[in-house]
């Protein structure tokens, strides 16, 4: 690679999607400087804005970016298009309020027990968002630019150096250099590929459809989701159709999608004779599922798609790219700023390569039963019944909202690992508003001055927050990650001792220890 004069980012990230964006506010927020390059000069593909740029985000999303002060902003975006929305999403015209599905198959709002997740206290990031593509991508960019992030778009990563110490980009004709370089860049990354990452799985089933098309004989489709002996579809009057073929994935970016081949697909999968007479828009997708064997490659990471890829089923990829960007940023920022604890930033790949793994095998499971065999449709029929009793909606909606997400941090207590409940302080903050500077929390409830002299060893990392708030679960105190993830918690049977070692495992040692 040829190299020129270059500037010295601590963070190059590639991809300018809502992963790649959220990463780079999360890195300007701790004051590292961060270049974001990205292949596409438009970010206003049709494919992002609705109705197929329609995506659910899950508790730990909205969570995170209520944490940032982003949800309100996000939730306000898309509250302007919310006939849009509603009207794009054919499961919004229903009776009972749907809170979900898992192949297709409902689970209602009215049937889950909120209960069961003693853990959780109610929070503003509890309420359901829709958001499409386009308008997250839109406040993301907005935020990231008034944070000083530098964005570069028509700026596609087309050749990759990597030393000890730093790693040279080169895109569009340019040269830049980075201590560090992120692969936002989708499921065909140009990073994992050029840096050599291991990137296993299985083979796609089907060839998923999503098109845009005028019908002849519209009636003749069932609106909402139709499983038949062929395959599976969903429409939406007046010509919003999603379609599955079971085909081993033949089609998925080997010809041009032209009318004759679509109106074969949709004869055959909807089993009815449906006539196609004009076409606006069409993309395929498939329900190949593979993961990066490690999420870390030297000074080169990867994060969101880049990292995982699965078919989009239930909505979980960009909830769990964004999910990757919350837990990476802050030990990153720890880590270029030189008080990170030792392999702080091997435990980003060690916490979220298990979630990964989890949601492509979710997914392979929803393909499993959407099969059009015998032996799927009996296994569907059996889900059916279970996911229409109390528990088995509490279970699905645990998994799908992300209820469930637990991190192994090797703690005694139930709630290490887990999402801080928003616990509402003595000031009337919570612990939502109060994660918003990037900062770690020790929230002692019992007011005790050994956990307030701990504290101030890290004052420039953890914040102290003092006082008895209106629910404590029955905790005495709690040490929060930036992230929003507990370290430790005491329930009245720990001291102060616990505390200290969680926050020099997450924080490093206190300021007064560290050579200036």
């Amino acid at each position: 690679m040829q190299t020129q004069s270059k500037n010295l980012y601590d963070v190059v990230i590639a991809g300018a999607g809502p992963v790649g964006l959220f990463l780079a506010c999360e890195l300007r927020l701790a004051g590292l400087s961060v270049l974001v390059l990205e292949q596409a000069q438009d970010p206003h593909a049709a494919l992002k804005q609705l109705p197929f740029g329609l995506r659910g985000l899950s508790i730990p999303t909205t969570e995170a970016f209520h944490r940032r002060g982003l949800l309100d902003e996000i939730v306000a975006a898309q509250r302007a298009k919310s006939g849009a929305i509603r009207s794009a999403a054919h499961w919004m015209q229903q009776a009972r309020r749907p809170a979900g599905h898992f192949a297709g198959i409902q689970f209602f709002q009215d049937d889950i027990d909120a209960a069961q997740w003693s853990w959780r206290l109610p929070t503003p990031a509890d309420a359901g968002v829709a958001v499409d593509l386009d308008t997250l991508e839109s406040v993301l960019a907005v935020r990231a630019c008034s944070l000083g992030v530098d964005i570069r778009r028509g700026f596609g990563v087309n050749a990759i150096a990597a030393s000890d110490d730093d790693v040279t980009v080169q895109a569009a004709g340019e040269t830049f250099c980075g201590r560090w370089l992120v692969g936002c860049d989708g499921g065909r990354s140009t990073v994992r590929k050029s840096c050599g990452f291991d990137f296993v799985g299985t083979d796609p089933e089907f060839t998923g459809y999503s098109i845009e098309v005028e019908l002849a004989d519209a009636e003749k489709l069932n609106p909402g989701r139709n499983y038949t002996p062929t395959g599976m579809y969903t429409y939406a009057p007046s010509g919003t159709i999603a379609m599955v073929d079971f085909d081993g994935g033949a089609f998925h970016r080997t010809a041009p999608i032209r009318i004759e081949h679509l109106q074969g697909v949709l004869r055959r999968v909807s089993c009815t004779d449906a006539t196609i007479t004009g076409l606006r828009l069409a993309a395929t997708w498939t329900d190949r599922a593979r993961q990066a064997s490690s999420y870390r490659k030297g000074r080169v990471l990867l994060a969101g798609d880049a990292a995982h890829t699965h078919s989009p089923l239930g909505g979980q990829g960009l909830n769990l790219g964004l999910g990757d960007a919350m837990n990476l940023g802050w030990k990153l920022a720890a880590t270029v700023r030189g008080h990170a604890p030792d392999r702080l930033l091997d435990t980003y790949s060690r916490e979220r390569h298990p979630v990964g793994a989890q949601i492509l095998d979710w997914s392979r499971a929803q393909v499993a039963i959407m099969r059009p065999t015998p032996s799927a449709r009996a296994l569907q029929a059996i889900v059916r019944d279970l996911i229409a009793t109390r528990d088995g909606a509490t279970y699905f909606a645990e998994r799908v909202r992300g209820v469930s997400l637990r991190h192994d941090l090797g703690g005694r207590h139930l709630l290490v690992g887990r999402s801080v409940p928003d616990f509402e302080l003595a000031d009337g903050t919570t612990t939502g508003d109060r994660l918003r500077a990037e900062k770690g929390l020790l929230l002692d409830f019992d007011t005790r001055a050994p956990l307030g002299a701990l504290a101030s060893g890290w004052a420039d990392r953890i914040a102290y927050v003092a006082g008895e708030p209106r629910d404590r679960l029955g905790l005495s105190a709690v040490l929060v990650r930036p992230d929003g993830f507990v370290a430790w918690a005491g329930d009245g049977a720990s001291d102060h001792e616990e505390a200290a070692e969680a926050a020099f495992r997450w924080f490093g040692e206190p300021t007064a220890r560290r050579t200036p």
